[in-house]
Parts: structure tokens; C-alpha cells; sequence
């Protein structure tokens, strides 16, 4: 576990391959109803109990099994969802420099967000240290967004999320 980060145990997560080593760190962005922030829906999603009924959105996850790593919230809380030596599921169907399974190698970041507005400071005041803390314990690792990972798919973390800051912030 992370030390700072609230711990909530994701059921969505299994064993990373025999002799998989993390190697790449995916930046996403979550929020629930989209463009709404705060409340419980992600952690409502990440341990399976999203009543696919409490917002009309929410019917199109049905049965639908993911987690991540980690979310930080706009306020800058850290939530811990699935230890890093785990593999979590938030990248779907993706590749990286031509292997497939993302899964399988990386840990994945959710900042509670959207493509659409800017994220908080608090947000990079928390994911600065929580980079470090994993490049601590996994060395440097390569950084991507799951645009990168999964082009055509997906688009997040955006256009507003600061690649130049975070990279100079971790010396990535």
C-alpha cells in the first residue's frame, strides 16, 4: 500500500503475469456521471456495487469489471484501490511500443476529471509524490496516457492535462 493513500480493496484485479515487471505508469481520467465531480460513484464502479439504475449513464456499465491503481479526487485525496504488485484493470484492450495487455505491465492513475476542463492543482500536488513513490520502488518508468495506450479508443487524461509540468515535476 501507498503510504498516505486511503486503502479501498478492489475485487477487480488479479496476478500480473509470471515474471511481468512494471514498466509503464497510465494517466486517465474518470469522473462519475461524466462531468460530475465528488460523491462515490468510482469507488461504486472499482468494487463492482454501481447500481446501474442510480443515473440513467450508469446502464451502459452494466457488469462491466474495472479498477485502477489509484484515483486522486479534485481535491487532492489519494485512494488506493489495488496494490501496484497486482494487476489492476484499467486499460483494456491497449499496446505500448508493440506489446499488447497494458495490464500486464503498468500501474494505472484515475484523476477524477474530464478531456474537457483542467485539472487541480491539489490533483498535481498529489500525483507528483505518488509518481515518485512509485519510480521508488520500480525505478523510472515510461509515462503514457491511455490515449497512448489505446488510441482511437480512448482520450483521456486530454488535452488539459500538463504533460510538460508532470514530466519536469518527476524528471521523466
Amino acid at each position: 500500500m501507498c503510504s498516505g493513500a486511503r486503502w479501498i480493496a478492489s475485487p477487480n484485479h488479479d496476478e500480473r503475469p509470471e515474471g511481468a515487471k512494471v514498466e509503464l505508469l497510465v494517466i486517465h481520467n474518470i469522473s462519475l456521471p461524466p462531468g460530475e465531480f465528488g460523491g462515490e460513484w468510482i469507488t461504486d464502479l472499482f468494487l463492482d456495487r454501481l447500481h446501474p439504475g442510480a443515473h440513467p449513464w450508469f446502464a451502459r456499465l452494466a457488469g462491466v469489471h474495472v479498477s485502477a491503481h489509484f484515483l486522486i479526487r479534485r481535491d487532492g485525496e489519494v485512494i488506493q484501490y489495488v496494490p501496484c504488485g497486482k494487476r489492476a484493470w484499467h486499460a483494456g484492450a491497449s499496446s505500448w511500443n508493440g506489446r499488447s495487455r497494458c495490464n500486464d505491465f503498468s500501474v494505472g492513475i484515475e484523476l477524477e476529471g474530464t478531456d474537457e476542463l483542467p485539472f487541480t492543482e491539489a490533483q498535481y500536488g498529489a500525483l507528483v509524490p505518488l509518481t515518485t513513490a512509485i519510480f521508488a520502488r520500480y525505478g523510472k518508468l515510461e509515462l503514457a496516457g491511455h490515449s497512448d495506450i489505446a488510441p482511437g479508443r480512448k482520450t483521456d487524461p486530454g488535452a488539459h492535462f500538463d504533460w510538460k509540468r508532470y514530466r519536469a515535476a518527476v524528471g521523466a
